[in-house]
């Protein structure tokens, strides 16, 4: 699988040499290297794929919900296998790269779940105002479309975009990142067991380049892209020279607010999972932390103490909670983040230094009163950095959190179940937590305002992004 590409339903040879190196980011160690489609590639995929849509598009879209629960029962049969690939090339820990693997299980079920009642929804009728016509609806899927996805969660976004585009009766083309493709080459050996159709699902490994030709091939009918502002910002350019729809789900500094009635023991651990989950590499991390003055030094004491204590290392060491920075690149943006920080004068309350080993490991940091216009407050960092802030009152607190260039998330921590309502309505992200973890659902929608994206994935608007509506509008045959 790595030395190939899987295009119109087969395993094929890239049409150029190029190799992309592997690491293992727990011991700097490369561990593989896959081959790199071309702008050739990409052409033979789309092809394959434009072929393979007249029958996938009007097959029963039960039938297409079976080869859903198949794509899902093959993840589940391979777990021990995908487990051990999303910790090996992906630095996570065991608990997170299981929750990984049941996530993308959980997400494939739900749109075949979804995809069973899609053909009883054609033609719904459109009630009108005028009795000698009738109208109705039709959902049609997009076309062919291209799935760019990141690295942080290799497999979960993949199962995010992929099986509702299917469900849909899109056929794709999908390119992983670079940095972790291991797992999601899987998803073509996949493929090749349930007997998807030939072209329905193309899987082309490869770098920028091939993101860039994916992005320019003028059959592709929707691109839907998962990674950093800056490479949205291009992908979004690309695409504005022929109209072609984006959903992109980019960023986020995402709040998380700790009110004076909570009980700080928990709220410690909220605020942990929120900033060290997957090492602090996603776009929902709760990377600001406004806290109530009033209980601000007492939270603060328990939480810098709570993350020198974290274990982190290996993630197949005994207890580990927290593994390295996925690439040697992120490590270093980390780390000049740290250097930021000391000629800002922040802070500093624990971390803001590289831990000792061969791999790609940095301590949790805390930073404490950061100023509003700091960069750390201000930027995405994509690492186990928390900063804080205190607040006054509610309408402070809200005042602080949504003062930001990104709505993706936040979590709000309240023994007042009411103003916890309250304040989740009034802030400004796509999802909000109360008194909990990042807990996510295939039913609930994931996206953000402002610079945080474009579009929802997940729950029916998952599906939705994938579709098209069709009215159609008659005269009644009496008319």
């Amino acid at each position: 699988m790595t030395a190939q590409l899987f295009i119109d339903g087969t395993w094929q040879t890239a049409s150029c040499a190029t190799r992309l190196p592997v690491f293992n980011p727990s011991n700097g160690e490369q561990i593989a290297s896959v081959a790199c489609a071309s702008e050739a590639d990409v052409e033979l995929a789309v092809q394959a794929a434009q072929r393979a849509l007249p029958a996938w598009s009007q097959r029963p879209a039960s039938e297409r919900a079976a080869y859903l629960r198949a794509f899902a029962a093959q993840i589940e049969a391979r777990g021990p296998q995908l487990i051990e690939l999303q910790m090996r090339n992906s630095g996570k820990p065991r608990h997170e790269a299981e929750l990984d693997i049941a996530d993308a299980i959980a997400t494939f079920v739900y749109y075949a779940d979804l995809a069973d009642g899609l053909d009883a929804r054609q033609n719904a009728a459109v009630a009108l105002p005028d009795s000698s016509y009738q109208a109705f609806t039709r959902l049609e899927p997009l076309g062919v479309v291209g799935l760019i996805v990141p690295w942080n969660f290799p497999l979960v976004t993949s199962a995010w975009k992929l099986a509702p585009a299917l469900a849909a009766g899109c056929c794709v083309v999908l390119k992983p990142s670079e940095l972790t493709p291991l797992i999601e080459l899987q998803l073509g050996e996949i493929a090749s067991a349930i007997g998807l159709p030939a072209g329905v699902f193309n899987l082309l490994p490869g770098d920028a380049a091939t993101g860039a030709a994916l992005v320019a091939h003028p059959q592709i009918a929707k691109l839907s892209f998962t990674g950093s502002n800056a490479v949205g910002r291009k992908v979004m350019q690309a695409a504005s020279a022929r109209t072609l729809p984006v959903a992109l789900e980019l960023g986020g500094k995402s709040p998380i607010l700790v009110f004076a009635d909570s009980d700080l023991e928990q709220a410690v651990q909220w605020i942990i999972a929120g900033i060290c989950w997957n090492a602090g590499q996603m776009c929902s991390a709760t990377s600001r932390l406004l806290v109530e003055e009033s209980i601000a030094d007492a939270l603060l004491d328990r939480l810098a103490s709570a993350l020198a204590a974290l274990k982190v290392g290996d993630p197949h060491s005994e207890g580990c909670e927290m593994g390295p920075m996925t690439s040697q690149a992120q490590l270093h943006k980390v780390l000049e983040y740290f250097a930021i920080a000391e000629r800002e004068g922040l802070q500093c309350l624990g971390g803001a230094r590289q831990l000792p080993g061969p791999g790609w490991f940095v301590a949790p940091t805390l930073y404490a009163d950061v100023p509003q216009d700091s960069r750390l407050w201000r930027e995405e960092i994509f690492g186990p950095v928390l900063c804080t802030r205190r607040f006054k009152d509610e309408a402070d607190a809200l005042q602080q959190a949504n003062a930001c260039d990104f709505a993706l998330a936040a979590t709000v921590v309240s023994a007042d179940r009411n103003r916890a309502l309250r304040v989740a309505a009034a802030l400004e992200a796509g999802h909000v937590w109360i008194n909990s973890a990042q807990v996510i659902y295939p039913h609930t929608s994931w996206g953000g305002g402002k610079a945080s994206g474009i579009g929802r994935e997940l729950g029916p608007w998952g599906l939705s992004a994938f579709q098209q509506v069709k009215h159609i509008t008659v005269p009644h045959a009496d008319s």
